[in-house]
């Protein structure tokens, strides 16, 4: 697939967790929770590339803050 200007860029399950470092399971979550948004192709989701992009943009946690519904020890 080439990179052409005005063309989306989707990437599989695998590919976005390969970018995240985290397990598959992980990245379905994110999409099944609505958190990444994906498109459906057939059985399989594909990320535009723009929405991980935008996702990691985005999904930043500040100094201090903690992850609600997890208990700090």
């Amino acid at each position: 697939m080439s990179d052409q200007p005005g063309r989306t860029r989707f990437l599989t399950v695998v590919e976005v967790a390969d970018v995240m470092r985290v397990s598959k399971m992980t990245v379905y979550r994110l999409l099944h929770s609505g958190e990444l948004p994906a498109v459906r192709v057939g059985r399989s989701f594909r990320v535009p590339q723009d929405a991980l992009d935008h996702y990691l943009r985005t999904a930043r946690v500040e100094p201090g803050q903690q992850d609600e519904g997890r208990l700090s020890s």
